[in-house]
């Protein structure tokens, strides 16, 4: 079964504050033209991303930097309740190194809301050097950043190269299942790639 994890792309989603608004328009007619195509502008960090080490780290790698085995692998599902990263409880959760963890705190539903950017919960300094030393492949949130501005949890990820999913959704559906992911992003030698990311669960 494969579950898509990622949200719709449009000119009406939302987006960081600050980022560019997505654009699409369409340039090809089938009646006119013979055939329809589209221009679409989109931020790299707009809807289901992945921010690569580039985004936050000087001289950081770019997203086409690393190995096609390092978009899919292993994943873990994490339920994060009343908005708290509880570590001890974590710390009973079977991560292991190269696994991709992804972690469920509802805020997904609120997608559309106004206080998504900004009344979203965030990783510990605690939990992130914990998956540092884990050693997982990356690690995806169901908001819109795993913290807020210094943005020390995104340093500390990405200067070991674990990479951040954001904008995930649908997450729920993966609760009490051994499931693998798979996120490839563009090929773009830049800070990050919009992601179509699925899950396929396997029991």
């Amino acid at each position: 079964m494969l579950v898509d994890l990622s949200v719709l792309i449009s000119e009406t989603m939302p987006v960081y504050p600050g980022d560019p608004q997505t654009k699409i328009e369409q340039k090809g007619d089938i009646q006119k033209d013979g055939f329809e195509d589209h221009y679409l502008c989109i931020g790299t960090h707009t809807g289901t991303h992945i921010d690569a080490p580039r985004h936050m780290v000087t001289n950081g790698k770019g997203i086409d930097q690393f190995p096609l085995e390092t978009f899919t692998g292993r994943g873990v599902y994490i339920k994060v309740d009343n908005k708290r990263f509880d570590l001890q409880d974590i710390m009973t959760t079977d991560i292991r190194e190269g696994d991709i963890v992804l972690f469920h705190t509802g805020m997904s539903d609120r997608f559309t809301d106004p206080d998504y950017f900004e009344d979203y919960p965030t990783l510990p300094k605690e939990l992130a050097d914990y998956l540092v030393q884990k050693k997982v492949k990356m690690v995806g949130v169901d908001t819109c950043s795993v913290d807020h501005e210094k943005f020390v949890i995104h340093k500390m990820l990405l200067q070991n190269d674990i990479l951040i999913i954001e904008n995930l959704t649908n997450l729920t559906v993966l609760k009490d299942t051994q499931f693998t992911v798979y996120a490839f992003p563009l090929k773009l030698n830049i800070d990050g790639s919009p992601t179509r990311v699925i899950a396929e669960i396997t029991e």
